[in-house]
């Protein structure tokens, strides 16, 4: 599968291919905060399919936590764009900044629902 998208303004674009890990919702309570409230619908895909095309993203990684992700971010615009865990091969895609979200489907599973607000579905 080939994916590509980037943030809100244009000034970041990307591709990534390979077969998707999973296609998930996070309703972690970071999650949240990122998304403005939505759980996080989002694709994890192979980091060696993964490549910026078109400028390059803000990293970010919060120093108070002990493993914590870098979550990557138009620096002009502030779109989440996606999140690389610590040592994990993988890439965490935003399904919001796909050119097709609809290649989305549907997601597998939700997680961290332990977060989840009461106007937040499941499917």
């Amino acid at each position: 599968m080939k994916l590509e998208g980037g943030c809100y303004c244009g000034n970041v674009r990307y591709v990534a291919e390979g077969e998707p890990v999973l296609k998930a919702q996070c309703h972690c309570r970071e999650c949240q905060y990122i998304t403005g409230g939505a759980p996080n619908m989002f694709i994890v895909m192979p980091l060696d399919g993964h490549k910026y095309t078109k400028g390059a993203p803000k990293p970010f990684a919060r120093r108070d936590l002990e493993r914590p992700v870098t979550r990557e971010f138009c620096p002009d615009c502030g779109t989440h764009l996606a999140t690389k865990p610590l040592g994990r091969p993988i890439v965490v895609v935003k399904v919001g900044t796909l050119d097709e979200p609809a290649l989305f489907g549907a997601p597998q599973m939700a997680i961290i629902t332990i977060d989840k607000q009461p106007f937040h579905e499941i499917p």
